[in-house]
């Protein structure tokens, strides 16, 4: 993809995150100052409670009004309010760029969950995984559209495996956005458990094209592995094409149900449609996404 094509997907990425949000206000957030409501006491205008004075309390904080009534010092307590905290993966496994279609998708989704992330004011960190390869970026360049370069330049040994979630250092009751198309082999299980590790939030959100969920194949077709680029013949029979659709049914299968499980979010994001129409009926109905006020 060019620069001039990512910045399109920004363009659209940016548009959909003005409807659309992850949604951060439906976890109760621990930590820095900020504008969403947290779960402890603090200096906001958001009245809570009173509570008897005690040495040391900020005298500015305390109720001159009751004081004047009763001639006893109470405290104001006000809802802290603090800043939420967003961990963005991006899976840059080949098999995310290797169509047009899914490529643009892909970047698409990347850009607005940082979009959607920092628009909120949350504290964000961004990372790139392919294979054993991991990459952290900020995410204040993301918008110069350089990150491909990036991927591209990533030095993974075994560029075909899954994406190696272990090597991220996931930040305490983080919302953790991982894109990926979960194309790879295995139990869903020990990625999901990274993902919750430390009171995460996992929301997973999936590419898909057409032509690889429900493929019209027939006849003899030389097929491209696109992790490693090598090239295959292979004579597609009906039998085969059927084996095919019942493995792919059920690999998602299972990655629903395990999200389930791990009380995760999870949403295959069609990249036919324009990404608003995709979000808004695939990410906003599983809890991926929220409506913004």
């Amino acid at each position: 993809m060019t620069i001039e094509e990512l910045s399109h997907c920004h363009s659209r990425a940016l548009a959909a995150a003005g409807r659309l949000r992850l949604p951060l206000r439906s976890r109760v957030w621990k930590g820095q100052a900020g504008e969403f409501a947290g779960a402890g006491v603090g200096s906001s205008l958001d009245f809570q409670d009173h509570r008897t004075y005690v040495p040391g309390d900020d005298p500015r904080h305390i109720n001159w009004q009751a004081y004047a009534r009763t001639g006893t010092y109470t405290m104001k307590l006000y809802r802290e309010e603090v800043r939420p905290v967003v961990d963005v993966i991006l899976d840059a496994s080949e098999s995310m760029f290797f169509d047009p279609l899914k490529a643009t998708r892909s970047a698409e989704l990347f850009y607005f969950a940082v979009e959607s992330a920092r628009r909120s004011g949350a504290s964000t960190s961004v990372h790139l995984v392919r294979g054993d390869a991991i990459r952290p970026i900020p995410s204040d360049i993301v918008g110069a559209h350089r990150w491909l370069d990036d991927v591209r330049a990533m030095p993974a040994a075994d560029a075909a495996a899954p994406p190696d979630l272990s090597r991220i250092q996931f930040r305490q009751n983080a919302i953790r956005v991982f894109i990926s198309d979960l194309l790879f082999a295995g139990d869903p299980t020990p990625a999901l458990r990274l993902l919750a590790a430390r009171q995460g939030a996992p929301i997973l959100l999936a590419p898909f094209i057409k032509s690889e969920a429900d493929p019209a194949w027939t006849g003899n077709y030389e097929f491209v592995e696109a992790e490693l680029g090598t090239r295959h013949q292979h004579r597609i029979e009906p039998s085969t094409l059927r084996r095919y659709k019942e493995a792919y049914v059920n690999h998602f299968a299972l990655w629903k149900n395990s999200t389930s499980r791990h009380h995760s979010a999870f949403a295959r994001v069609e990249s036919e449609a324009d990404l608003e129409t995709s979000l808004f009926a695939e990410a906003l109905p599983s809890g991926a996404l929220e409506v913004t006020n």
